[in-house]
């Protein structure tokens, strides 16, 4: 409410000051024309212009037909046409081009003002100079100041929209950094996830042997289960955290915690554990790039903690076979028969599955592939991961698609998150500081703003935004250069053609000094003008005459921009009969 209070004070100041400014020339002009008639000349034209002034804000069509009232005022005047108002003309029709968008109903309204402006003119019969005065001056206050109006309209709409894309950039770069710090709670609940389950699996594993050792009294046992229980408790807290940190996927972004163990180091603690694992590497080793070293780590380890959880005391095999261009990880765990300590270890929880998720979603970041399921022999994971992290873990771009076989391409649509939508990579492998370093790529702030947009690229909206307003500020621009051209070609020739007239209807005085009444028109025809002036003025024309005599008018100078006096010849038949001159001011 104060806001719009504000406005308002503001636009009535503004209308104040203009108003002001108008009358003055107003002023100004009648002082200078010393009318005789105060109402007509000053008092009306100031009070169009106190409605015209507040109307220009709400319908500036009508406040310019006003203005161009009082310039057609100006041309019923018998002195002369041009008066002040033409300087209020042109000020309400740059306020038209300024405070109108569209272009249709303001040109028609100024062509209804110059039409109006030459009907007048027609209808009064006016003289040369009152029809230059229309077809050039009032066209010229009506258009040029209404371009100009529309070309300022254009370039304060640009820089809104620029400083608008501004408080939007500015606006998504807060949403990046407030994307980080939710990727970094991601990332910690990752690592969790794959390192601190994987402990505690491993600790309620040693529990649960340690509670079939002979040598334990029933009190000993009580307390190893209790223990083991409380590991279990201790899992099932950090898979709920992990889901209250984990951010919805689809950020690629920030590095995860850096791993320093090795696989062979892993499966170590695991065997010293006492999960029964074997493992086997075959082929050459090449040098692998950090984020498919880790990506290789995860799955071992992913594996091992699951098949401990549900499967503890069963045979584990792992092989990690190395291929020219990708590495092939394959994890294979027995299934326990009914009844067997599956059932009496870590017991199933809520959460069983979130793990594999995160897993395929890594794998498929790095250009791999990822297949899980029960076949011959046991439960089987196999990972197949290229040597160097494709582009699509350098971007981001494709969404991580289902566990798919080795060797097939990933990135069609993936598993569906409890809540339904669509998972995507997991923020913690998609910008790992190996992977950063190997790729060579820099970050790109702009394209980090929407998951969609790609890298380098501004949000298409704010884009198109941008190019429409910088496409209607040029063709403005182009029409405030092109209409003047336009309006010259129509206006030029009638100038020109005006002009023409005037100059080849002049008789000068020492010629009309020569033309003696009484004699023929052949006679006198190397002494007369080309032709006859064909704009005399009322008073010239009701001039007496002699009865059935035929008048002629001619101007006795070549000024085009000052009334000069007339000379008239009234012909009977071929016969000049009298001479006269019309004085160029009227009665």
């Amino acid at each position: 409410m104060l806001n719009t209070r504000t406005t308002s004070a503001r636009s009535a100041r503004g209308d104040a000051a203009l108003w002001t400014v108008l009358a003055a020339a107003t002023g100004y002009g009648f002082r200078d024309a010393g009318s005789a008639s105060p109402t007509l000349d000053l008092v009306l034209p100031l009070a169009v212009l106190a409605v015209a002034v507040p109307w220009s804000r709400r319908r500036p069509g009508a406040a310019v037909a006003l203005v161009n009232g009082l310039c057609v005022m100006g041309l019923a005047d018998a002195s002369t046409p041009g008066n002040a108002h033409v300087l209020s003309l042109a000020a309400l029709c740059c306020l038209l081009g300024a405070r109108v968008a569209e272009a249709r109903r303001p040109l028609l309204v100024l062509a209804g003002c110059a039409a109006v402006d030459l009907a007048t003119c027609a209808v009064l019969r006016a003289q040369p100079v009152w029809w230059f005065y229309a077809l050039t001056v009032l066209p010229a206050a009506l258009l040029l100041p209404w371009l100009a109006g529309r070309h300022w309209r254009g370039r304060r709409q640009l820089v809104r929209e620029g400083w608008r894309l501004a408080h939007g950039l500015e606006e998504r770069q807060h949403l990046v950094a407030e994307r980080a710090r939710l990727t970094e709670r991601a990332e910690i609940a990752a690592d969790m996830h794959d390192s601190l389950g994987h402990a505690l699996s491993l600790v309620a594993l040693r529990a649960g042997a340690l509670e079939l050792s002979p040598d334990l009294t029933d009190r000993d046992r009580a307390d190893l289960a209790d223990l083991r229980g409380t590991i279990a408790d201790a899992v099932e807290q950090v898979r709920e955290t992990v889901a209250v940190l984990r951010d919805p996927p689809g950020r690629d972004t920030g590095a995860g915690l850096p791993v320093n163990d090795t696989v062979e180091e892993l499966l170590s603690r695991a065997v010293a554990s006492g999960v029964p694992v074997r493992w086997e590497r075959r082929g050459a080793s090449l040098p692998l790039s950090c984020p498919v070293e880790r990506g290789m780590y995860r799955v071992v380890q992913e594996a091992l903690t699951n098949a401990t959880k549900h499967a503890p005391d069963c045979s584990i095999s792992v092989r990690i076979t190395h291929e020219p261009d990708r590495t092939r990880v394959s994890v294979v765990n027995a299934v326990p028969s009914a009844g067997g300590p599956a059932h009496t270890g870590a017991g199933p929880a809520s959460g069983v599955g979130r793990g594999l998720i995160g897993l395929q979603e890594r794998v498929t970041v790095l250009g791999g592939s990822l297949r899980t399921g029960s076949g011959s022999g046991g439960f089987h994971v196999t990972a197949v991961l290229p040597h160097r992290a494709t582009t699509a873990a350098r971007t981001g771009t494709p969404a991580p698609g289902p566990v798919t076989a080795p060797g097939r391409a990933a990135g069609i649509p993936g598993p569906a998150s409890p809540t339904g939508t669509a998972r995507r990579p997991d923020p913690g492998m998609a910008a790992d500081s190996g992977m950063a370093a190997d790729s060579g790529m820099a970050p790109d702030p702009i394209g980090a703003m929407d998951p969609d947009t790609a890298p380098g690229e501004v949000l298409p909206g704010s884009a198109e935004r941008l190019a429409s307003v910088r496409s209607d500020a040029r063709r403005r621009s182009a029409l405030a250069f092109v209409a003047p051209v336009v309006a010259a070609v129509f206006l030029v020739p009638s100038a020109v053609y005006l002009a023409w007239q005037l100059t080849t209807s002049v008789l000068p005085p020492s010629r009309y000094d020569e033309l003696t009444p009484g004699r023929p028109r052949t006679e006198l025809a190397p002494l007369l003008p080309a032709r006859a002036y064909p704009y005399p003025s009322g008073h010239a024309r009701s001039a007496p005459r002699p009865p059935g005599a035929r008048c002629e008018f001619y101007r006795s100078g070549r000024d085009l921009l000052e009334e000069v006096d007339l000379y008239r010849l009234c012909w009977s038949g071929d016969t000049l009969l009298t001479k006269d001159t019309v004085p160029a001011g009227r009665p």
